[in-house]
C-alpha cells in the first residue's frame, strides 16, 4: 500500500507539480489549498505525511501543525515545511518538523526527504 501524503500550499501550480511528483514516484497523494481544507483532509483520512507551506490565508502552516499537534486523538504525523523563506527553520523544529525544504524545492530533495519518512516507501526513481 502506497504511503498517503497531504500537500498543503496556496499556490495551485506549485501544489499540482508536487502532487505530480510524489504521485509519479508511487505516493498516494492528497492536496489543500489552505490549512482549513487540510485540517478537515486530516481528521477525515489521516495522511502518513504532511507538506505544509508556512505562508497560507486563513491560518498559516505553523498555526496549522500546532493544531493538528495539539489534537490528541490525532496521531503522529510527520511534517515538512515549505516555504520561501529561510528564516523559519527553527519554529518548524519548536514544533517538531522532520524537514524544512525552502522553495524552489527540487524534486530529487523533495522526495529523498519524503521517504526517509514515509512508511511503504515508494517506487525508486532511476
Amino acid at each position: 500500500m502506497a504511503a498517503r501524503i497531504l500537500v498543503v500550499d496556496d499556490d495551485d501550480s506549485l501544489r499540482e507539480l508536487l502532487r505530480m511528483h510524489l504521485a509519479s514516484a508511487g505516493y498516494e497523494v492528497s492536496t489543500a489549498a489552505d490549512a482549513i481544507s487540510a485540517g478537515y483532509h486530516v481528521l477525515k483520512h489521516p495522511p502518513d505525511l504532511i507538506l505544509s507551506d508556512v505562508n497560507m490565508p486563513h491560518m498559516d502552516g505553523f498555526e496549522f501543525i500546532a493544531a493538528l499537534k495539539s489534537d490528541s486523538t490525532l496521531p503522529n504525523i510527520p511534517v515538512i515545511f515549505l516555504t520561501s523563506i529561510e528564516d523559519g527553520d527553527g519554529r518548524g523544529k519548536e514544533l517538531g518538523a522532520v524537514g524544512y525544504l525552502t522553495k524552489p524545492v527540487r524534486a530529487d530533495r523533495l522526495l529523498e526527504l519524503v521517504a526517509k519518512h514515509v512508511p511503504g516507501g515508494a517506487i525508486p526513481i532511476g
